[in-house]
């Protein structure tokens, strides 16, 4: 059983929000794949990392949000042992891949930045879709490693979902796999992107003050707000909840977590939309060609 929130009163409103908000996601992120998948002009490196990115928002808020409706608003607690698995299993996984992505669009400004005679040579097709399937394959069995719990009687899950920080102390298996797996997981898919990004940037701080102008490292960075705002959406939230652990109360683990998992994928596709010039120009150009197409129809 998935017990949610204890002690408030009206709650269900706040689940109808986290399906609005799931609803403008799914919107969102739809609409950016769209127009990547429509324009063969984002057919980039770069643009496969962001339409990945947009799968894994889609992915991970579509793995959870109509479940937790499912369980709370419909009043269906009550899951198996195998659902419970193959729930956390999924939203975990689309969880650190989220966390991947990240990384690999740090590093494309990174060679984009610092090494821009070298970006089509260094940043290949091949390349990014070979690294965006090396960080799926990593994704998948990190989380296939982490499921392993045994259950001898029902029990009361107290989160929203089938969280693997409550679960697996309620396990009757000897837990201490799990405890430990619980403490790397964290590191692997949140601490090591993290400070891989912040010593990236870094780094691209470093390397423009040294050979710079103002006028041009203003140009680079303005490059770079779009992911910026990205990474801190996603792991600030986060690292709070998993770095006060245990010490924060279930409710408010809940508030974090739920608002962590829904509000990146929703603000992803709205902030890159509004930062990048190509996907802008791209939206406009194919809602012109939709509008002519419209007009011409009716005449």
């Amino acid at each position: 059983m998935i017990s949610g929130f204890s002690g408030i009163l009206n709650i269900n409103y706040y689940y109808v929000f986290l399906l609005v908000v799931y609803i403008v996601s799914v919107l969102g992120n739809t609409a950016v794949m769209a127009v990547i998948y429509l324009d063969h002009n984002l057919r980039t490196p770069k643009y496969i990392a962001v339409f990945n990115l947009a799968f894994s928002d889609f992915s991970s808020s579509s793995a959870l949000v109509p479940k937790v409706i499912d369980i709370f608003l419909f009043n269906h607690p009550y899951i198996s042992y195998n659902d419970c698995m193959t729930f956390q299993f999924f939203c975990y996984s689309c969880l650190a891949m989220q966390s991947f992505n990240l990384v690999i669009l740090c590093y494309d400004r990174l060679i984009a930045i610092i090494y821009p005679l070298h970006y089509q040579a260094k940043v290949t097709h091949r390349f990014m879709l070979s690294v965006i399937f090396f960080f799926w394959i990593f994704a998948v069995t990190v989380e296939l490693i982490a499921i392993g719990l045994s259950f001898c009687k029902s029990v009361v899950i107290n989160s929203y979902f089938c969280d693997h920080g409550p679960m697996y102390q309620l396990a009757c298996n000897d837990n201490r796999p799990n405890s430990i797996i619980g403490g790397v997981l964290p590191v692997l898919i949140l601490w090591l992107p993290m400070f891989f990004i912040l010593i990236t940037y870094c780094y691209i701080a470093f390397a423009l003050a040294k050979t710079a102008g103002a006028r041009d490292r203003l140009k680079a960075f303005k490059t770079c707000t779009g992911h910026l705002s990205l990474v801190a959406i996603y792991f600030l939230p986060i690292l709070f909840t998993f770095a006060i652990g245990s010490k924060i109360h279930p409710n408010a683990r809940i508030i974090n977590l739920s608002l962590t998992s829904v509000f990146p994928p929703m603000l992803n596709p709205i902030i890159y939309v509004l930062q990048t010039q190509e996907i802008k120009q791209s939206m406009k150009k194919l809602l012109k060609i939709r509008g002519q197409s419209i007009n011409a129809v009716k005449y």
